[in-house]
């Protein structure tokens, strides 16, 4: 589970929530001032239908897939990548043979590819052309996934504004109604306010602390598979030219952070 996602969602609606209920408590509705079916309807149902006509449907209903891959994270660690490209670093050097007997033992499959294209005698130059052809086609999709929650956070407050207006259409008809008491009419004048401003308020909200952050998540991650697969494969040139594994895990660590890096054997 990626606990940074879910704390920074907690923590921010709890705050939200917390400052809403302190201003709502001399309201005559309370909390549910701030509730309002209509305005959801107008910035969710606004939201999801302008986004289904801008991207083919195989990305929009990725969208569940994309948010449980948020909240999982990502579960690899590079340093044990590494680790395992060392120790395939000394099998290199017995032979392809022997390296081909350790492919059923690796989980990573970018990694298992290339070592399969290794063991299958593929020159260097090939094996990487088409390593990082992978990577980019892979960082191409991933994009356009990630693209579809940063549409929503762009278009969440214009239809918060789509709200308002309707809002402000109604009182300002409201206010041209004949026959109705200068009390009442200001109390419909400020229900109707209320309730246009609610819907500015929600797609404000679900933009910047759901769609938006959501979107820069799936970049960072799709960043970080980009430096685990390039790790991958230079490690994998290494392995084809037989370089000795101290090298192999040297070079390696230039990859990662100073105190994720491997030192022993």
């Amino acid at each position: 589970m990626d606990f940074a996602t879910i704390i920074g969602l907690l923590f921010g609606s709890g705050l939200i929530g917390f400052a809403i209920y302190g201003v709502s408590m001399n309201l005559p509705g309370g909390v549910m001032s701030f509730v309002d079916g209509k305005s959801l309807m107008i910035v969710l149902g606004g939201t999801i239908a302008a986004t289904a006509m801008a991207f083919p449907v195989k990305e929009v209903l990725s969208l569940y897939t994309n948010l449980g891959a948020v909240f999982k994270g990502d579960k690899h660690k590079d340093g044990d990548i590494l680790r395992e490209i060392v120790e395939l670093a000394y099998i290199a050097r017995k032979g392809a043979s022997e390296l081909e007997k350790s492919l059923a033992n690796i989980n990573n499959f970018f990694l298992k590819d290339g070592i399969q294209m290794v063991v299958d005698g593929m020159p260097e130059d090939d094996i990487r052309s088409i390593l990082e052809t992978r990577v980019v086609n892979r960082e191409l999709r991933e994009d356009a996934e990630a693209n579809v929650f940063k549409t929503m956070g762009s278009l969440s407050p214009a239809f918060g504004m789509v709200g308002t207006l309707v809002g402000l259409v109604a009182m300002l008809l409201g206010m041209g109604a004949s026959g109705t008491e200068p009390d009442e009419m200001a109390a419909k004048l400020g229900s109707s306010m209320g309730i246009a401003l609610i819907t500015t308020f929600y797609g404000a909200l679900f933009a910047n602390l759901f769609f938006i952050p959501i979107a820069a998540k799936l970049r960072s991650q799709i960043e970080k598979r980009n430096i685990t697969q390039n790790m991958i494969i230079d490690g994998i040139i290494l392995l084809k030219v037989k370089k000795h594994p101290v090298l192999v895990r040297e070079f390696l660590n230039s990859y990662l952070a100073p105190r994720e890096r491997v030192y022993e054997d």
